[in-house]
């Protein structure tokens, strides 16, 4: 009923018209009260002809309530005087509807208001639904969002117009205020909690609480009523804690902070039923950071800790500049209380936020009661990471479906974690800060670092081991990204799993869909494996080499016959047959010892080969074997441990025939903690080539070592 009287008083003070030059107008005294109650040397002048310029602007215009259409832009003006916006912000708040509703040009806002002004102004201007259509909505949050990552006051002034709309809300049908008050709860409420304007935060979510779940808003409603009908044990209970710091000599200011509605839903939710304490916390005031430490030594000496519910963000501050400890206690009574513990000037940034923070562009030169940025910088809201990711992707999302749809989902993010980036073989000792949304994965750290050279990762190391891509990343990751050199490798539609950010979403699907058949392929594979390749993928990348294949141990009996044919090695005898061991691919010059099989054969291992000592132990004796000249080549087998990435099989078996080697087969184990085994059984025209051959393997992106296979397959 409150915010109706001060309608109606505004609407008759603008209906008596200007009072004399120079003087306040009657309709902006309270206006000009409650700005120098925050700015006491504040000049009103240019409210005065701010308020003239818009009061004749709008003259003759009505709201739907009827009213005079000058009380909504006084409304806005009011309620940022009341959370110490200063001059330059109030003064765009009285102008900022005229130019979308008037005759009013912003030219000739910026002639006699400056330039500032006017930006604030342009920033909160609706776009036009003729030019638009459907996207002028998105597309004129998109145009606010841009021009707050140079000014965050234009936001605030967006927040502070959909909180009066939102209290005026009920003229409007039922459909329109259920519409209004969705994207107040998906896109508003979140940038006021990211901009840490709690006040107007908490009361739109009443208020859209109250349009769309109305029961739930009455029931609440009637238990806040119930509470409040009798005494409040809270008062009590903060009687009980001024007596204990004023015995200890701490200056402090004991308040009760009632719930809000929606927090007391929330609460009822948690909780089921709620105690006469679950209504409110206790709010603690001091004038210094150590004094909201002496307090809680206090609290916690003299009373019960609940130490569950201790959290110190004076230390550690939320991304949206919040700052408080939070505590909870029984007393002897064993009533529990929450209590938040603040400074004066923290409770000022907990309740307005960047409003709070003044003119983002003065410095410390700036005139008396204007705020300023400590040590002469600028006082730079826009500086938390969660507003640059954003101006960042949406300029790579022109679709206003998929800005709008990524806006919701970037803000319903309500976490932001830091995590500190190195380059891989970095010699500079460089640390890149990233700061990402709770949830972010190694996929969303690449593209906040690297952009679209994101699309180059294969690997990453957290804390100093390789991890999937897909890990959800910690507050304080020491994080390593490995990159593949650029346009040798790319994403697989299963990064769109992995991805959380916008910016990762974004540049995924644009590489995918540029390239559709890769992400057809890789889609067609039938076993998910992230990253990985499975037999059927192996078959078909390795379609058209020499003899491929998916298992050296299925092969026919006349691909094995080809592989052995004219053999190298020599027995003591020239006419006993020598067969390479298949578990050690013996290749010149590597020292080789034979056992005896079956059928007058020897078998010709690699001296270090677990078989050896195995059959050795059991008391098998050796054959002596040695190489010979031949033009016959040899054959080997390779293990190739990498990072799992799409296209790396095809990438490995170019390489391999790029140096003039055979494939007999091939094998790709699933992958394991993203890192993937490639076996492969070579044809070598020579085995001097296999030291070149190996470095080739290596010098693929991903592939961070190649070894001779020594496998173990039993007694020969």
């Amino acid at each position: 009923m409150s915010a109706v009287r001060s309608l109606r008083k505004l609407g008759r003070a603008a209906l008596l018209g200007p009072s004399p030059r120079h003087a306040l107008p009657d309709a902006i005294e309270h206006v000009a009260k409650a700005h120098r109650a925050h700015h006491p040397g504040a000049d009103l002048d240019t409210l005065r002809r701010a308020y003239v310029l818009a009061e004749s602007s709008h003259r003759g215009q009505t709201r739907k309530s009827g009213e005079p259409y000058i009380t909504h832009p006084l409304a806005v003006t009011l309620i940022l005087a009341e959370l110490g916006a200063e001059t330059t912000t109030l003064a765009a708040s009285l102008l900022h509807d005229t130019v979308e509703d008037t005759d009013v040009t912003l030219d000739q806002v910026r002639a006699e208001f400056g330039e500032e002004v006017s930006y604030l102004v342009d920033g909160v201007t609706k776009l036009e639904k003729v030019d638009y259509g459907a996207a002028a909505e998105p597309e004129t949050f998109r145009k606010m969002l841009v021009a707050t990552g140079n000014d965050v006051r234009v936001m605030s002034i967006k927040l502070a117009d959909r909180l009066h709309n939102m209290r005026t809300l009920g003229v409007m049908r039922p459909e329109k205020q259920a519409r209004i008050a969705r994207v107040t709860r998906d896109v508003l409420i979140p940038l006021a909690e990211r901009l840490g304007v709690q006040a107007l935060k908490t009361e739109l979510e009443d208020l859209v609480f109250a349009v769309l779940h109305p029961e739930e808003y009455a029931r609440t409603r009637e238990l806040i009523r119930e509470h409040n009908a009798g005494p409040d044990p809270l008062a009590e209970i903060a009687e009980s804690v001024r007596t204990v710091l004023r015995e200890a000599g701490i200056a402090a200011e004991v308040l009760i902070r009632p719930r809000h509605f929606l927090s007391v839903h929330r609460a009822r939710t948690k909780r089921g039923e709620l105690g006469p304490c679950d209504f409110g916390r206790l709010l603690i005031l001091v004038g210094e950071n150590a004094d909201c430490y002496a307090v809680l030594g206090e609290l916690h000496t003299c009373f019960t800790p609940v130490m569950s519910e201790f959290k110190d963000f004076i230390a550690v501050p939320k991304f949206n500049l919040y700052q408080s400890l939070h505590t909870a206690f029984a007393d002897t009574r064993g009533r529990v209380a929450e209590v938040l513990v603040r400074t004066h000037r923290m409770h000022r940034v907990a309740e307005a936020g960047v409003i709070a923070l003044g003119d983002p562009h003065r410095t410390s030169g700036a005139s008396q009661g204007e705020t300023a940025g400590a040590d002469g910088e600028r006082t730079d809201p826009t500086r938390p990471g969660w507003l640059e990711r954003l101006l960042e992707w949406q300029s790579h999302a022109p679709d206003p479906d998929t800005f709008w749809a990524e806006l919701r989902d970037d803000l319903a993010q309500d976490r932001e974690i830091t995590v500190f980036c190195t380059d891989p073989g970095s010699t500079t000792g460089h640390v890149a800060t990233l700061h990402l949304p709770a949830g972010a994965t190694c996929v969303d750290a690449a593209y906040a670092r690297y952009g679209a050279a994101g699309h180059a990762l294969v690997g990453a190391r957290v804390d100093g081991r390789l991890t999937p891509l897909g890990t959800a990343l910690r507050d304080g990751d020491a994080l390593q990204l490995l990159m593949a050199p650029e346009g040798t490798s790319g994403p697989s539609p299963q990064w769109l799993e992995h991805a959380r950010t916008p910016t990762a979403r974004i540049a995924i699907r644009a590489w995918l869909d540029s390239r559709p058949e890769d992400g057809d392929r890789a889609e067609s594979r039938t076993e998910p494996e992230p990253d990985g390749l499975t037999a059927e993928g192996i078959a078909e990348e390795t379609a058209g080499e020499a003899d491929a294949g998916t298992d050296p141990e299925t092969f026919s009996s006349a691909r094995a016959a080809r592989a052995r044919e004219k053999s190298a090695a020599v027995a003591g005898t020239s006419d006993t047959p020598v067969r390479l061991a298949r578990c050690c691919t013996p290749v010149p010059p590597d020292a080789v010892v034979g056992f005896a099989v079956r059928g007058g054969a020897v078998t010709a291992h690699r001296e270090n080969c677990p078989t050896v000592a195995r059959m050795a132990a059991a008391g098998r004796e050796t054959v002596p074997v040695r190489w010979q000249a031949s033009d016959a080549g040899c054959r080997v087998t390779l293990h190739a441990e990498s990072l799992s990435r799409p296209h790396l099989l095809a990438d490995l078996t170019e390489a391999i025939a790029a140096e003039g080697v055979a494939v007999i087969s091939a094998e790709v184990e699933p992958p394991r903690e993203h890192r993937v085994r490639h076996t492969y059984t070579l044809r070598l025209s020579d085995a001097g080539d296999l030291p070149r051959l190996m470095r080739a393997m290596r010098d693929v992106p991903g592939v961070y070592d190649v070894v001779r296979a020594t496998r173990d397959l039993g007694a020969s």
